[in-house]
Parts: structure tokens; C-alpha cells; sequence
């Protein structure tokens, strides 16, 4: 890949719960994706401290994205760290967490260095120092809390500067979408951009066409926009809860009493088990021993034992991966056996597409209640909608696309890229930002 650089550089960097993109002008003037794991424009938002193989004195050996992956499957020693999105705006973001061999790391350099990586790709591709950078957003990183939400973009935007960007911006990342998908009109239009990724549901209403794409200003245009942190990641969490911890004694049942029914098994450790950016949390030796020690509170002593055989053997992603994966084909096919030999030889779990819709009822409804929200919010008709453009990962959920489509009967139903429409709409947006106002 070539492109035209200056000193004053820019790029637009996705970063998103699940995936991550970067795009940088090319030396045909257009925005392009940087090729950046395996020739892939996306990579997964994951990072793995490897820790097996280093002399006590070495920090351990970062590898991102398929290859964190690959290295946590394969069981090499470390800690992966994955949905990193997800602890901007909480009380982690500024805390430190163990990697292994005794080496700790604050979650908010974990975003650093990820962010750093991105760029190392991007100014590799274009051959020159990138120093300015807008970056994606979601309508809200934290709901219903505009203090926290605004000390989530401010800790984003310290990880980018921390990279060496000395200008960063920020764009909705629906309005990134819209951006994209308005490049290839012909009329104007009224269009519902749902952005539902992995962290957050996104959804703006916004007009679009010939006439005001070359707008740098785009407020007049945006109606109302609305958003939910609820999405793929959530939907993960709801099956794993559903279908494969019931066997390591979620809602399980302690020993029979003499004064009444046996009680249930304390809930907390299969929420933080079943949650991505939390997982990590269960392997320290405090939780670890905490959690030895609760096995009188088990009817079922096996239950109590493959739990200790997940978190002892750090088998909560692999188990996460497992419901993903589960969701995914239970949306495409209808039902799904879930073979869970890492926890038990043997042991296997089924979910049907009742099980899943039971499961996953209340999120999808509070999705699309963020979709209602946005119109009411706009003023506009629930048929007065023409397009509905869907874009982000978990938009290849059909369930969750039906329901959203339902609210608006009238919108021609259109797939941009999900992973890839918000990176080339914040590129495009970039690109008028910078270049054609001659600060690029």
C-alpha cells in the first residue's frame, strides 16, 4: 500500500469493542484501510501478555489481535485482555491488573498500547509520522451518566495522545456509517443508521444525499441520535449464563436445611465469569481463594469443581468464545450442541432457538427501544424512516435485525460492511476534516 504523507499526517482509527480498523489517505487521494493482521483491514480488539518463554527480568511479549487469540487457544502462559473498549468510564480504566510472572499493567495503557500498534501499522503503510487522528465514538460509552460518558472519550483521547497524536477528534461512529453509505447516493434520503457492535447499540437518524455530502458541518443534518450499551458482547454473556454455567452451578442449588428450601448458590462469580473485560478479574489469588472456599455452598460438588477447573485452568474466554460462537449458529441454523470437553470430559450443552430468544429477549427489546427512542427524539413517524442502514458485527444477528427492521416497516433494509463501514466513514470524515481544509 502507497500514500501521499506529510508531517501533519492523519488518520481515522475504529476502535471498537470487538474489531479494529485504521484509515490514512492513499496516493489517490481517497481513504484507505491499512491491511492490518494477515492482509485483513480489521483486527480483533484483543491484546495477549505472554509471559511463557521470558527471563524474570523481561517485560512480557505483547501480540495482538488473531495472534492474541491463537496464543490464548493454544495455552501458551499470559493473560489475554479483550473488550478493552468496555472499561473507558469505569473505576478500571485507571487501575492495574496482573499480566503474570509478576508484571502488572493499567488497563487504560492496555488501550495505549493497542492504539500504538495500530498506528506503528498505519505509519508503516504511508511511510511518515501520523499526527492527527479522528478516532470513533459511541453515542455513549456509559448510559445515563454524561459525567462518566465524557471521562470515557477524555481517557480515549489520553491513550491516543499517548501514541504521539497531537491533534485528535472525535465522530459518532453511526454518523461515520451514515457518512459511508451517503458516498454511493444518487437522492436524498432519511436513514436509520443502527450501529450495533459489541460493546453498544447505536442508532441515528440522520439525511443524507448529493447535496450535503460535501458539507463539513453535518449538525443540521443529524435528527437525533440514541444508544444503548448493550450488543454482542451482552448477548454473549446471556447465552453463557444460559446454556454452558448452569454446569459450573449458576443457579445452582446449596445442601438441603432442616429450616427450609436449600438456597441458591451466590450469583456474582458467573456474572464476572460471563463478562469479557471482567474474566480476568476471577484468576487473582484472592478471588481464586475466595472462591475455594465456597464449595460448602454447593449441593452439587461438581458443580463447585468444574468451576475451580475453569478459573484455576483461566478457561473463562474459551468458555465466552464457546457461547459466541453458539449464538451465532443458533441465529443462522436454529439449535447448536456447545461441547464443553475442557471443563469435563464428555460434558456437552444444547441451545435451541427458544432457549436463545428467552435468553436474549430483554436485551434485543432494549435495542430496539433505543431505535424507537431516536425517532420519538426526532420527531419523525416510524414510517417516515426510508432507509434503515445496518452496519457494526452483531448486525448478522437476524433475530435482532428482524425486531429492529419491525419498528420501521417502511425503510429499505441495507448491510453496509460490519466491520469495516464505520473505519472508511471516519476516514472519509477525516479526510474533510484535515485535507480539505488544508491542515493535512
Amino acid at each position: 500500500m502507497t500514500a501521499a504523507a506529510s508531517p501533519g499526517a492523519f488518520c481515522a482509527i475504529d476502535f471498537g469493542t470487538s474489531n479494529s480498523a485504521i484509515a490514512v489517505p492513499s496516493a489517490a487521494g481517497a481513504m484507505a484501510l491499512v491491511p492490518v493482521e494477515d492482509g485483513q483491514p480489521t483486527m480483533p480488539t484483543a491484546v495477549f501478555y505472554q509471559v511463557e518463554g521470558r527471563a524474570a527480568h523481561e517485560p512480557p511479549l505483547r501480540l495482538y489481535g488473531r495472534a492474541a487469540l491463537a496464543a490464548y487457544t493454544e495455552g501458551h502462559e499470559g493473560r489475554l485482555m479483550r473488550s478493552m473498549k468496555s472499561v473507558l468510564g469505569s473505576t478500571l480504566a485507571d487501575q492495574q491488573t496482573e499480566v503474570g510472572a509478576g508484571h502488572a499493567v493499567r488497563y487504560l495503557d492496555v488501550v495505549g498500547g493497542y492504539l500504538q500498534h495500530l498506528k506503528a501499522l498505519a505509519e508503516a503503510a504511508v511511510g511518515a509520522p501520523l499526527a492527527r487522528a479522528v478516532l470513533g465514538r459511541p453515542v455513549y460509552f456509559v448510559d445515563d451518566d454524561p459525567a462518566r460518558d465524557a471521562q470515557a472519550q477524555a481517557a480515549l483521547e489520553a491513550a491516543a495522545r499517548s501514541t504521539g497524536f497531537t491533534e485528535v477528534s472525535f465522530q459518532y461512529e453511526p454518523i461515520a456509517a451514515a457518512l459511508d453509505y451517503e458516498q454511493h447516493l444518487a437522492r436524498e434520503e432519511l436513514v436509520l443508521v443502527a450501529d450495533i457492535g459489541g460493546g453498544t447499540s447505536d442508532f441515528s437518524l440522520v439525511r443524507v444525499g448529493p447535496e450535503r455530502r460535501a458539507r463539513l458541518d453535518r449538525r443540521e443534518d443529524i435528527l437525533a441520535n440514541h444508544g444503548v450499551h448493550v450488543a454482542g458482547t451482552d448477548f454473549d454473556r446471556q447465552v453463557d449464563l444460559a446454556a454452558i454455567l448452569p454446569f459450573c452451578g449458576y443457579r445452582g442449588l446449596g445442601p438441603a436445611r432442616p429450616d427450609g428450601p436449600p438456597r441458591e448458590v451466590p450469583s456474582r462469580v458467573y456474572f464476572d465469569l460471563a463478562t469479557w473485560h471482567l474474566v480476568n478479574t476471577l484468576y487473582t489469588r484472592p478471588r481464586v481463594h475466595e472462591l475455594r472456599r465456597m464449595k460448602p455452598f454447593y449441593g452439587d460438588p461438581r458443580q463447585h469443581a468444574r468451576l475451580m477447573d475453569v478459573v484455576e485452568h483461566h478457561l473463562g474466554h474459551a468458555l465466552l468464545a464457546q457461547a459466541e460462537a453458539a449464538k451465532i449458529a443458533v441465529a443462522e441454523g436454529g439449535s447448536t450442541d456447545i461441547d464443553l470437553h475442557l471443563v469435563e470430559r464428555g460434558l456437552a450443552a444444547r441451545l435451541d432457538e427458544g432457549e436463545a430468544a428467552r435468553a436474549l429477549d430483554a436485551d434485543l427489546e432494549r435495542i430496539v427501544t433505543a431505535a424507537r427512542e431516536t425517532l420519538r427524539a426526532a420527531g419523525v413517524a416510524p414510517d417516515g424512516v426510508d432507509v434503515l442502514y445496518l452496519t457494526g458485527g452483531s448486525t448478522g444477528f437476524l433475530p435482532l435485525v428482524q425486531r429492529i427492521a419491525a419498528a420501521v416497516p417502511r425503510a429499505r433494509p441495507v448491510t453496509g460492511d460490519r466491520h469495516a463501514s464505520v473505519a472508511q466513514g471516519l476516514g472519509v470524515h477525516a479526510q474533510r476534516l484535515y485535507a480539505a481544509s488544508g491542515r493535512g
